[in-house]
């Protein structure tokens, strides 16, 4: 079995936590959101947490898992039953996902000059950010100026999302690429 420490970390989103593991459970810069169990399904642990009641959402990044809960229940209550699902699962080296990744999710040799800076600057300056606080960030689209980006994770419906988005995001990208980008918002997600 392999030795598995946890640790919890709370975060700007008061209904996730990050549950985080003495080791890496996917390459740097890939990332898996599930949004809902029916999402899940290449997801044997998150499948797991699931079917705790309380479970929202399951999102995994680096060396950790955050875990959305509803608005219902206290942390209090329910961490170390979600602990007790995760850690037993990791000693026994069980897969974190069934589905093989084949290229770099961030980057793509198709994308233009711009689309290569802004996911460039997402990557380098706005990712550790978000990730340091259970979320992670997904580059969409770049059209008329306009930046389209997923928040996962923690990030999804966190109230602080859209102060980050508008304020650090927008602000940094604006900045750095003042002739391109106008604006960044936010898909649904």
């Amino acid at each position: 079995m392999r030795p598995v420490n946890i640790y919890m970390e709370a975060n700007p989103n008061p209904n996730s936590m990050k549950f985080v593991v003495n080791f890496m459970l996917l390459q740097d810069g890939v990332s898996f959101d599930y949004p809902n169990v029916e999402s899940a399904e290449q997801s044997p642990l998150a499948q797991e947490l699931f079917k705790l009641p309380y479970v929202d959402r399951v999102f995994y990044m680096s060396n950790f898992v955050t875990v959305t809960k509803k608005e219902e229940v206290e942390w209090q209550e329910i961490q170390e039953e979600i602990k007790s699902v995760i850690k037993p699962y990791l000693e026994n080296e069980k897969p974190l996902i069934l589905e093989e990744l084949d290229k770099d999710p961030l980057f793509d040799e198709n994308d233009s000059e711009v689309v290569k800076k802004i996911k460039g600057i997402l990557d380098e300056y706005i990712r550790p950010a978000v990730e340091q606080d259970g979320g992670a960030i997904g580059f969409s689209s770049f059209a008329d100026g306009i930046v389209t980006v997923n928040l996962q994770g923690s990030c999804s419906g966190c109230p602080a999302s859209t102060v980050t988005l508008k304020n650090g995001i927008e602000n940094l990208l604006k900045q750095m690429l003042p002739n391109e980008v106008k604006e960044v918002v936010a898909e649904e997600g």
